[in-house]
């Protein structure tokens, strides 16, 4: 389960121009506090392709949250879904397509009223806790958990970042290699075992 408040970050991302992202509303207000309310939300072409232009995905071929809201005490609810989603993003060195599966299990609980610390005291938030809102958007839910749990830096197959070698003109540029830890004893090794050479100058 990935922690919403270490990952997300402060500005929501970029909405595509031409769709605005779908939204599926639930008024708390209608929800019972007797029994689960059961969802299952599946976005349609239209929707995905919002979230997708939303998230800087090449394409979102699926999408689904399907879970339910369980009533905990009068007020209060617990959100316990999973995510599921097929996805394609751009390659971060290449911008070949990468396509991802994801998996993704959701567990948020929304209070009626949560108690502020008074006076010095510090108290760490709870992530996966928030205030109940008046109205819970599951479209939201889904595309903010489907952006938590895509690959960061995805890679298409073969890629790589290469080796960018510098020097000022005249001198030899220092590789990569040159920089590992045993490469100067290697070095000293190898100049050990010259017959001629001279050993004030073995340092």
């Amino acid at each position: 389960m990935t922690n919403r408040r270490d990952t997300l970050p402060t500005d929501p991302p970029p909405q595509g121009p031409s769709a605005a992202l779908p939204s599926h509303p639930l008024r708390t207000q209608s929800l019972s506090n007797r029994k689960p309310t059961r969802f299952d939300l599946a976005p349609d072409a239209a929707g995905r392709a919002a979230i997708a232009a939303a998230l800087g995905l090449l394409d979102l071929p699926a999408l689904r949250l399907k879970g339910e809201l369980r009533p905990v005490g009068r007020q209060d609810f617990d959100l316990v879904a999973e995510l599921v989603a097929s996805a394609v993003q751009p390659c971060s060195l290449t911008l070949a397509p990468v396509p991802c599966e994801i998996r993704e299990e959701i567990s948020r609980r929304y209070l009626a009223e949560i108690a502020t610390p008074e006076g010095d005291e510090v108290e760490m938030a709870d992530p996966d806790t928030d205030p109940l809102p008046e109205v819970i958007d599951l479209a939201a839910i889904a595309a903010e958990a489907l952006a938590l749990a895509l690959p960061l830096y995805p890679r298409a197959a073969g890629a790589s970042l290469g080796e960018a070698v510098f020097a000022p003109p005249g001198v030899a540029p220092i590789k990569a290699e040159d920089l590992k830890p045993f490469a100067g004893l290697s070095a000293l090794a190898e100049k050990l075992k010259k017959p001629d050479s001279d050993p004030s100058e073995q340092g």
